[in-house]
């Protein structure tokens, strides 16, 4: 398996998992973003640099409210405490919340939560990646982090639809 095959796997089950957290706690869920696109559009987008390489992956309603999440897996530092979001991912999610007028947020691993608002103001510059693209990427310190439950509610039996797009 190929670095990339392995990281989408790796990445699959992270969106999954976020899905059924949402469920529980009553949101309907479905898939958006690259997900629903095939391989070869997906792979066309990857050489471009339209804004649409980082659609978030899911979008999640409870009544009138309405988010757009991008899971990030494997994106959190044990050692240094802190979440890494790509540069250009921040600022086409900014640009997606405000044409949008929706909130957009990204997951990690442990489900905490940040906007790409927190991102911006919160986080500090990092090295460019030595894997994976080599894009640059802003650091925060997961004490910045809101708590999955604080934002989408604690979790209960499941009220709410996961929609496999």
């Amino acid at each position: 398996m190929t670095s990339f095959q392995h990281r989408k796997v790796v990445g699959d089950a992270h969106e999954e998992r976020v899905a059924e957290e949402l469920v529980l706690r009553g949101w309907d869920v479905s898939a958006w973003g690259q997900g629903v696109l095939t391989e070869a559009v997906r792979s066309a987008l990857r050489g471009t640099d339209s804004s649409l390489r980082w659609t978030p992956d899911l979008v999640a309603a409870k009544g009138s409210e309405i988010f757009l999440l991008d899971c990030k897996s494997r994106m959190t530092s044990r050692a240094t405490h802190r979440h890494a979001v790509e540069r250009a991912a921040v600022m086409a999610h900014l640009q997606l919340a405000a044409w949008t007028q929706l909130p957009v947020c990204y997951v990690f691993d442990n489900l905490d939560i940040l906007t790409p608002h927190d991102v911006l103001v919160s986080g500090r510059p990092g090295p460019h990646s030595v894997r994976g693209s080599g894009s640059a990427y802003y650091l925060v310190p997961t004490a910045r982090s809101l708590a999955f439950d604080e934002v989408f509610g604690a979790g209960q039996q499941g009220t709410g639809q996961l929609d496999a797009a």
